[in-house]
């Protein structure tokens, strides 16, 4: 094996200036526990070895390539064989050998590492690949071969060392991408912005049954409830081409919400209990739990035990940023249905077990800015106007109890910023000690990413229409919107810059980007202020 050489560049150098050219991108982040490395130090097959299996299908790369939760020495690579994506996949009921190489250099003659997977037909024939030993802060490219094909190569980048202090680091927050509401193009427009790493924060498919005056049609013929179905709606969306090129470009960080499973469903309780008995339904999570894992890059860590699954963890982005990754889902109480429930003591979000885990990594955190990521809106949304409130359940407003501790305790943390989805709007506010006070401290700031496509096209007027005469009711909110989009965040030091970035459509293959809005946070200076 041939181990990289030469300096290690300086950690977001060329931020200061405005986005870096790709060979030149600065990326920090770093995993928690993991697996050992998968066949890291095997070679490439030689080809009458190759020549010997049985021919596979063509266009066994049909989905792509993508990497995922970096470390300082290693980085997961991910694809999945599927000729025939959208029905069941294409490859034979067999074990197939995938090599893989990493590389120094995007034409791959500075081989790094090269291995070989199986890719098991009880997985889908996905293959996740563990790399290890490889140099931090580094940029590499790396491809798959099966079958005498060739994949299409995907780029990639380690974390930098965990004492590293300085540098940048941009994050691209995503969110809801509803294949029928339109195209994802806001992907074109975040690889031109070339982030150092994607936070997708939930529902990156919609279970929702196909639907004839969609922008774009749900394959299949109903809801997904097996594990073929759930393959072949994570094939489709797969298949957007601005969503692969994203994927093929940077390391992603993934969690999931509610739609890829079953919208609002909470632990093992389905949003219609009466239409979906309990065994049916720990059913259905299984099969959701394994298709999520099969076509995310994710660890073996992440491998489903039945029902239940483990997304929640901790990333170390030097000693700029710890990232907190929640799961707002598996772990909470059924929703409340009254005012008097949703703030009762007894009901969480988090669970015992991951709401302490969460508050030992805030309150022992080496880094300068403690991010966490939150499916869910975790700032107050009173949607009366007027004496009274009246709150959203699903999101953070229903787990109040559990919500007002966790920003008391934000009150110690250093420079907490809460990454959150779901609403499909853009929803930029101060996080409150008391959201019943208006006079009450901040304590830290949420950037609540708009959707992907998720609503389509909404009417602006109708938005502020409805939306605007609630802001004397939320006067933490500094920016709220309804354009299609993601939010851009550049971190250094001294404070974070965002960017609100909107296309002019999704109902359309190609749209025109454009910044709604631009804030600042300041570190030291809980809150976010419009620049």
């Amino acid at each position: 094996m041939t181990g990289v050489t030469g300096p290690s560049p300086t950690l977001g150098s060329a931020r200061a200036g405005g986005p870096p050219p790709p060979d030149r991108r600065r990326f920090l982040t770093a995993g928690a526990a993991v697996l050992g490395a998968a066949a890291s130090a095997q070679l490439w097959l030689p080809a009458v070895a190759r020549a010997a299996e049985t021919p596979l299908p063509d266009g066994v790369f049909s989905l792509g390539v993508a990497s995922g939760d970096p470390l300082p020495d290693g980085i997961v690579l991910w694809t999945r064989l599927a000729p025939d994506p959208l029905n069941g996949g294409g490859v034979p009921d067999r074990v197939v050998s995938v090599e893989w190489e990493l590389a120094a250099d995007e034409r791959f003659r500075k081989s790094v590492r090269r291995g070989l997977a199986q890719a098991r037909p009880e997985y889908g024939h996905s293959v996740h690949v563990d790399v290890r030993g490889l140099h931090p802060d580094r940029t590499y490219w790396y491809r798959f071969r099966a079958g005498g094909q060739l994949s299409p190569a995907g780029r990639t980048r380690t974390a930098p060392h965990p004492d590293s202090r300085g540098g940048a680091l941009r994050i691209a927050l995503a969110s809801c991408q509803n294949w029928q509401h339109g195209y994802f193009t806001p992907y074109a427009d975040l690889l031109e912005q070339d982030p150092d790493v994607v936070l997708f924060v939930g529902d990156y498919i919609y279970e929702s049954s196909p639907s004839a005056t969609a922008v774009r049609q749900h394959e299949g013929k109903g809801e997904p409830y097996t594990l073929e179905q759930y393959r072949n709606r994570y094939a489709q969306y797969r298949t957007d081409p601005d969503l692969a090129a994203v994927h093929a470009h940077v390391p992603w960080v993934v969690t999931f919400d509610d739609h890829e499973v079953d919208n609002d469903f909470a632990g093992e309780v389905p949003q219609d209990p009466d239409k979906q008995s309990h065994d049916a339904f720990v059913a259905r999570l299984t099969a959701a739990y394994q298709a999520y894992y099969e076509h995310m890059p994710v660890r073996a860590t992440a491998v489903p035990d039945g029902p239940h699954i483990r997304m929640y963890r901790r990333l170390e982005f030097g000693r700029l940023v710890r990232l907190n990754v929640l799961d707002t889902r598996q772990f909470r109480s059924d929703q409340a249905t009254t005012q008097e429930g949703a703030e009762s003591p007894s009901r969480t979000m988090l669970g015992a077990e991951q709401k302490q885990w969460l508050l030992d990594g805030l309150h022992d955190s080496p880094a300068r800015w403690n991010l966490v990521a939150s499916q869910i809106m975790m700032a107050e949304t009173d949607l009366q106007t007027g004496p009274g409130k009246l709150w959203f359940y699903d999101a953070w407003d229903g787990y109040q109890a559990e919500r007002n501790a966790l920003l008391e305790e934000f009150k110690t943390v250093r420079n907490p910023v809460v990454l959150s989805g779901d609403r499909h709007l853009t929803m930029i506010s101060d996080l409150k000690e008391d959201f019943a006070d208006p006079g009450s401290a901040v304590v830290g700031a949420e950037f609540v990413g708009t959707s992907i496509s998720s609503n389509g096209d909404q009417d602006q007027a109708a938005f502020h229409a409805e939306w605007d005469p609630l802001k004397p009711d939320n006067p933490h909110w500094k920016v709220i919107d309804a354009h299609r989009g993601y939010h851009l965040l550049d971190v250094r030091r001294d404070g974070i810059d965002a960017e609100v970035r909107v296309v002019d459509t999704v109902v359309k293959p190609e749209a025109t980007p454009s910044t709604l809005a631009r804030l600042r946070v300041e570190a030291g200076r809980p809150g976010v202020e419009v620049v």
